[in-house]
């Protein structure tokens, strides 16, 4: 799909291959030529935990049992940990798709988009994909399941006009982001290959150059798509 919509620049990497810091600064060279805006479609949990862990005595336990929850959910060899986790996992992707459907609205009144991620269904688990990636153990959880996936389905139609997909080792990202767990950053890193997008316009770049060298390769990229679009 897209016919109608204006382009979306979608920026995707593991945690601390800066998507950040490079979508700021595509915005706003973007914005120099045309009405462009910034769309955010992660869930903020990593945040909402760290938030978590810091309120006074119930907070560090409380942030351990839902990362354990969160470590479950996400293992496609895992079962899925109960009906209430499900739910909550549903729910969270539901808001994603609210914040996707605002975007399209940006788009077909003609607002271009430099997103910080982008939701994908070939990784479940991981890089914005399906939350609910384990096991379902009975139907109720079997139907949860698929209907969190119909939401990524039906999102992964709208293929990006460019995704820029950058690529960073593990110990450069433990450099970025010491508080992170290592395991799971390694899986993040391995991933990001397989992340495709529906068949979107990918361009690989490395996330470990100096990024002045790194911004003008994604601003290249940006500035031929946008000219093709």
């Amino acid at each position: 799909m897209g016919g109608g919509l204006a382009p979306l620049i979608a920026v995707v990497g593991s945690d601390g291959s800066g998507k950040s810091t490079l979508s700021a600064d595509l915005l706003a060279h973007v914005q120099k030529t045309r009405q462009a805006e910034s769309g955010y479609l992660g869930l903020g949990s990593g945040e909402q935990g760290r938030r978590i862990g810091r309120w006074p005595i119930i907070g560090p336990p409380l942030h351990r049992f839902l990362d354990r929850i969160a470590d479950r959910l996400r293992e496609p060899d895992e079962p899925i940990p109960g009906r209430l986790a499900a739910r909550y996992a549903l729910n969270k992707s539901k808001k994603r798709r609210a914040k996707f459907e605002h975007l399209l609205g940006r788009r077909r009144a003609g607002v271009t988009i430099v997103t910080d991620r982008y939701p994908q269904i070939e990784v479940p688990g991981l890089h914005d994909g399906p939350i609910l990636a384990g096991r379902a153990t009975h139907a109720r959880l079997a139907a949860m399941q698929a209907e969190e996936r119909a939401l990524y389905a039906a999102m992964a139609t709208y293929v990006p006009t460019l995704v820029i997909r950058l690529h960073v080792d593990v110990d450069t990202v433990m450099a970025r982001k010491p508080d992170h767990d290592r395991a799971l950053i390694t899986r993040k890193v391995d991933t990001v290959p397989l992340l495709t997008f529906h068949g979107a316009p990918i361009v690989d770049i490395d996330a470990t150059i100096p990024y002045e060298e790194e911004l003008a390769l994604a601003i290249a990229a940006v500035d031929a798509a946008l000219a093709e679009a």
